[in-house]
């Protein structure tokens, strides 16, 4: 058996991911992206053809997910949410799932033992997660027949009822 074949993992990536249902908010077909809307936040992804309002659901997965200690400001990354770690469940060496609630949204990163050791990630820290636009493909994005918004009707006690 040669080193090379010694040293490669036993077992693949595990296979983690998130599925979110959103709503088409806009389109910029100058920079060929599209604005989501979700229960905590938004989402730039590459142009889908969707209309705006229609709803889609969309996968992340966890590989695609890293995470911050503090607001993320000059990188790259478009996609940051903040969120509080709600469990670290360690999966075979080096992975581990780290999961976020962002709100309304549960949302899985998949990391190594190290970075958990290296950021102090622990239960109940806030942190960002950050997911690259680029890595959110059109294939991961479908249509999806979601109930309407409810229209909001604020009552203000200036107006007069009819």
């Amino acid at each position: 058996m040669s080193l090379q074949r010694a040293l490669r993992p036993k077992s693949r990536t595990p296979t983690v991911a998130t599925t979110l249902e959103a709503r088409v908010l806009r389109h910029d077909p100058g920079y060929g992206l599209s604005t989501l809307f979700f229960g905590d936040g938004e989402l730039r992804v590459p142009l889908i053809a969707a209309a705006v309002d229609t709803g889609v659901r969309v996968t992340i997965d966890a590989r695609d997910v890293s995470i911050a200690l503090s607001r993320p400001m000059d990188v790259s990354i478009t996609n940051r949410l903040p969120g509080t770690i709600v469990t670290i469940e360690s999966l075979t060496l080096p992975f581990v799932r780290v999961t976020f609630d962002l709100g309304s949204t549960r949302l899985d990163a998949l990391v190594t033992t190290e970075s958990v050791e290296r950021l102090g990630l622990e239960v109940g820290l806030r942190a960002w997660v950050m997911i690259k636009t680029v890595a959110i493909g059109k294939e991961l994005i479908e249509t999806a027949d979601l109930p309407k918004p409810r229209r909001r009707v604020v009552h203000s006690p200036d107006r007069e009822t009819p």
